[in-house]
């Protein structure tokens, strides 16, 4: 992984655990590692986006599926990516 993709995960986990805390400061060291702002947009999206699921699912009731579903997912996902269209 570059230190442009560390960078990026570095204030992704920051966001997460402690989001009262991202400042100007923190773009202007994903900018100087080389993001742009629609690619800081998105890292801040997908992050508000997968808490908004995770805590819609607990929030729910949701159970997890069989650990053999998710084995096929990641299978699955290693061979043809995200898509979900058949080969």
């Amino acid at each position: 992984m570059s230190e442009k993709e560390r960078a990026l995960l570095r204030f992704v986990a920051r966001l997460n655990d402690e989001p009262a805390s991202v400042s100007a400061e923190h773009i202007a060291t994903l900018h100087a590692s080389g993001w742009d702002d629609e690619a800081i947009h998105d890292a801040v999206s997908v992050c508000a986006l997968f808490n908004f699921y995770n805590r819609w699912v607990d929030g729910a009731g949701i159970h997890g599926a069989p650990e053999s579903v998710y084995a096929a997912s990641g299978k699955r996902m290693a061979q043809g990516g995200y898509s979900r269209d058949d080969p």
